[in-house]
């Protein structure tokens, strides 16, 4: 059997606040974030991504989401899709290439996918 995942590796946070989430996340990690812009704001840390979305709760995000690092995001979709998860955010372009999807499973835990196309 071929490992389709890299693991977990990104976990974004929702925030309706992105500026004190900013300060938050800043005096936690230690690390000024490496993208700070108005719909996203992300840090490197200890080999982790930690990303906040100031939009994530209007997209049906009732806390932190875990991103799976997956080969091929359409594939891993379409099998949690048929396990029976519940499609939350479609497979999308973020910039670069990067793609991101997310769903719900059946006790209501949100699940990411990233397909990173420098991986």
């Amino acid at each position: 059997m071929t490992t389709t995942t890299a693991g977990l590796q990104t976990i974004i946070y929702p925030v309706k606040d992105l500026e004190r989430g900013k300060a938050l996340f800043t005096a936690l990690l230690g690390v000024e974030p490496y993208a700070d812009e108005p719909y996203y704001v992300g840090f490197k840390a200890a080999g982790q991504d930690v990303g906040l979305d100031p939009n994530g709760h209007r997209k049906g995000m009732t806390g932190p989401v875990p991103y799976w690092h997956v080969t091929d995001l359409k594939e891993r979709l379409a099998a949690l899709l048929a396990a029976g998860a519940e499609l939350l955010e479609d497979a999308h372009d973020v910039g670069g290439g990067r793609l991101i999807a997310s769903v719900k499973d059946a006790d209501g835990n949100l699940v990411g996918l990233l397909q990173d196309p420098s991986a």
